[in-house]
Order: structure tokens, then sequence, then C-alpha cells
């Protein structure tokens, strides 16, 4: 019989943690304030106290040599997981990321591999003040030999997580910090699509909504309102940002003929750029309207008051379906 928990999502990247550690004793986990703190979210409570301080363990306040650590460590046989605590605050190791982490593979001829996993808590959501509330995945999207994830559910986090662990290629998981208390029912156990696969979360027949990560739940309560007015939305989560699941997110958009692209960062030179792109190159016949995007403005994070207008609504949303040229149709 199946086993199921109810489980918030940090719940079950906690968990995923304790069973990737348990099982593999090359897992370690480090960052700031991780260890008997069990980090600002709690994401690595009790990690510490179970598995031992050389096991899940503090750090120095230095980014650079969180990763530049990893490094060292995943080229010796490890596999080592970090939290950089928030997504601004991941920007001191960006070098390392980009020079060292990205490309050890292809310097190396795929004789050096770098098995790690960067967690970065991201986006908005929380009422946070500027540098804890950055969407920055285009910066490692558009950065060859990172693989770039993001869950919008419990059960995802879980999957996806231990799948990163698993990987032998690095792994930046952006964790969607206002997702963290999401709670739901979790089969721990179920053999689920790791990463690179999308996932449609709601059939429909008219138009196709496009989300990854935080924004997924906007999309799925923007499909709901819609079908009160007698529209029917399909929502697909990305799950996975690199390696992209063209195959799945094109057939849905040539189901419906018609597509809206949801996203929280900003709109310019985007993941969300480049998933129209990608969409109108390969479905361009299929297209009945010009896709639409619904995306942060292109402005530094705002102060918390005004955080609900920088991050993409329902109603936002649903304008951008209207806008769909339905009246050609």
């Amino acid at each position: 019989m199946p086993q199921f928990e109810k489980l918030t999502m940090a719940q079950a990247l906690n968990r995923a943690l304790r069973d990737a550690m348990a099982d593999d004793p090359s897992v370690v986990m480090f960052g700031e304030d991780v260890g008997p703190l069990g980090g600002v979210f709690r994401i690595t409570d009790g990690l510490t106290a179970e598995l031992g301080e050389d096991r899940c363990f503090d750090t120095p306040l230095a980014e650079s040599g969180i990763v530049g650590m990893a490094v060292g460590m995943a080229m010796n046989g490890m596999r080592p997981v970090v939290e950089m605590q928030f997504d601004a605050f991941a920007y001191p190791a960006f070098e390392q990321i980009v020079s060292h982490v990205a490309k050890m593979r292809n310097r190396t001829r795929g004789r050096v591999t770098l098995p790690m996993v960067i967690r970065v808590p991201y986006a908005g959501g929380i009422g946070g003040v500027e540098h804890h509330c950055d969407s920055s995945e285009s910066y490692y999207a558009h950065t060859p030999g990172l693989h770039v994830v993001a869950p919008s559910t419990a059960a995802d986090a879980y999957t996806l997580l231990r799948a990163a662990i698993a990987s032998p290629d690095p792994v930046v998981f952006l964790e969607p910090k206002k997702l963290y208390w999401s709670k739901e029912e979790v089969e721990l156990d179920a053999d689920r699509p790791g990463i690179g696969t999308a996932a449609v979360r709601r059939e429909g027949t008219d138009a196709t909504l496009i989300a990854y990560g935080p924004s997924v739940p906007v999309a799925l309560e923007a499909a709901e309102v819609a079908a009160q007015e007698g529209r029917s939305l399909q929502v697909v989560d990305l799950r996975s940002i690199v390696p992209f699941d063209d195959a799945t997110v094109c057939d849905a958009v040539r189901s419906t003929g018609r597509a809206v692209v949801v996203a929280e960062a900003t709109g310019f030179a985007s993941v969300s750029s480049e998933i129209v792109a990608r969409v109108t190159e390969r479905c361009f016949h299929s297209l009945a309207a010009p896709i639409r995007r619904v995306v942060g403005f292109d402005i530094p994070f705002p102060p918390p008051k005004l955080e609900h207008f920088q991050l993409p609504g329902v109603d936002r949303v649903l304008d951008a379906v209207d806008d769909l040229q339905w009246e050609d149709s």
C-alpha cells in the first residue's frame, strides 16, 4: 500500500536531504546557519543532531568560499549540497558558479564531474526587503553546464531534490520561499518524473498557461477563475528550466493554439522570453495569437508594501488571456 504523508514543501525538502544523506555517506550539507539552527527557513532542521556535525555544518558568511569548497569536495568523490540562504546572497558566489561549477566537465573533457547541488531560497511573496526576494533564475539558465530546477509542490520538492543530489552534474535548486509552508499529501516513494520533464497540472482546451516555481499556484488559481467564466485554461508546470521539456510544452500549446507565460522574474532577457522564443519557433503554425507574458516589472524588487504590484496576480493573468485575439478565432 502506498504510504502518504502530509508535508509542507519545507518538510519535504528536509526529508529529501535526510533520506539522501542516510542512503549515501558522501552526501554532506553545509552553509550559513544550517547546522544546529536548521537554516533561516528550517529546511535543515534536525540534520546535525541526527547525522552529526561532519555531515551538516555551519560555514563562515562567505558564499564564494562555500561554493568553492563544494567544488573541491565534489572533485574528490563527495556530493555536497550547499545553501545560499537567500537568492541575492548567492551573487558573491557567482564567479565560482560560472567559472568553475559550470565549466569543469567541459574543461576536463568529461573526466571530472561535479555532483553538487546549490540550494537557493528564491523569489518573492514573503514581504521581504531588497536582496531577499530576487528571481535570479535567468543568470543560471544562461550559463551552460548547469541544471536549473524549480519545484512548485511538496511532492516535486522531494523528488527533484533527490534527483538533483543523485545527478552527476551540478544543479541549481531554486526553492520558492512563499511555497515553503504550502502543504499537501505526499507519496514519497511514488514514481514521478525527474529533472528535465514538465507536468500538465490542469487540462484545458482554450489556452495554455506556462509557469514554474512560485507562479504555478497563480496560474492554477487563474484557470479556476476562468473556468467559472466559461473559459478552459490548461496549466503546464515546467518543473525543470534547464533541461527544458520542449515536447510537453509544445504539445500543450499546439493543443490550444494560445499561450501565456507567467513568471515573477523581470521580463527583459529572461527565462520567460526564452520560453516565448522556443514555443514560437516550434509552434508558429499552430498559434492563433502571439504568446503573451505576465512577469515582474523591469525594476529592482520593490519595498514590501509594493510587492503585490510587482508579482504576477490572477487579474493580470486573466487580462493577458483576454488579449489573445479571441475575436479572430
